[in-house]
């Protein structure tokens, strides 16, 4: 072709050794991608990672107050309270109750502990030529589990949990010593919590769980205040315990939990129920509480 044009056997851009010679670079690697924007919900915060952001969640926001027209906070003081139990203890009085706002990694390793201890039990019952609970949905339960609240997490709608659950080892042991709650939302529970060989100690009733709580202690916050975790419980497979304390001879293993001495007592069966895999507890509600020191 004339005019000093290009070549008409060298069509396109690619093809054309004079563009070639200075060297002209794809747009996409000119202007790489804008990267993705993750705002958050609550605060309007924005991050450019989605861990990020999660993280950011799981602290700052990791508990929401129930009000009064919250249907769910009435269900739970009902639970709380009609577990109470006993004729000669004082009244409690519920300051707040606050929903735990768990990340989605935590409620899938929660819910992936399930299946396995059903898959687990579902293979065990077929064997053995009877379904079991545990066979159907892990055995869960609805568990109260006290812990020692060093802050005032949900006071005058503070949502983010303290900077105590950040300190000590990974898996929040020294943090648990500081303010319980906090380390429970952030950590998750460990055989260490509530400082029993058998594991985490969880109770049917909020009344027995007030009654072990002596090494928990009240609220540094707020003396007098106390705080109790209200959590789902995958039992799964349960050993139970004799009067003296001994494992049942004639049960057969594996097991995920171990019934606590008082299992047939006042407080009924399972009362006390040793949880040793932190996976199978999920804090789902926390409950700020008092009672009349004096009364009791």
């Amino acid at each position: 072709a004339g005019g000093g044009g290009h070549p008409s056997s060298l069509r396109g851009l690619s093809g054309c050794y004079e563009c070639r010679a200075i060297n002209v670079e794809p747009v996409s690697r000119r202007y790489p991608r804008p990267r993705e924007l993750c705002p958050c919900s609550q605060c309007g915060e924005v991050f450019t990672k989605a861990d990020s952001l999660e993280q950011h969640q799981a602290v700052r926001h990791a508990v929401s107050e129930l009000g009064p027209e919250d249907s769910g906070r009435n269900i739970v003081e009902i639970i709380f309270k009609s577990s109470w139990q006993k004729r000669d203890r004082p009244i409690c009085h519920i300051d707040r109750i606050l929903k735990v706002r768990n990340p989605p990694r935590t409620v899938a390793r929660f819910e992936a502990y399930r299946d396995a201890v059903r898959a687990r039990c579902r293979a065990d019952a077929a064997g053995a030529g009877g379904a079991t609970r545990a066979a159907a949905d892990g055995n869960e339960l609805l568990r109260f589990h006290p812990a020692a609240l060093a802050c005032e997490l949900g006071a005058d709608g503070s949502t983010s949990l303290c900077a105590s659950c950040d300190d000590g080892d990974a898996d929040g042991k020294s943090a648990a010593a500081a303010c319980g709650v906090c380390a429970a939302i952030r950590h998750g529970f460990a055989p260490w919590a509530g400082a029993h060989p058998l594991g985490v100690r969880t109770t049917a009733s909020s009344g027995r769980a007030h009654d072990v709580c002596g090494a928990e202690g009240p609220s540094a916050a707020a003396p007098g205040w106390r705080a109790m975790l209200v959590c789902r419980v995958i039992a799964g497979q349960v050993r139970r315990r004799d009067g003296d304390g001994e494992e049942g001879k004639e049960e057969a293993g594996p097991f995920d939990s171990v019934a606590g001495d008082d299992a047939g007592g006042a407080y009924g069966v399972l009362e006390e129920l040793f949880v040793a895999n932190p996976r199978a507890i999920l804090p789902c509600f926390v409950v700020v509480y008092r009672v009349d020191v004096d009364a009791q």
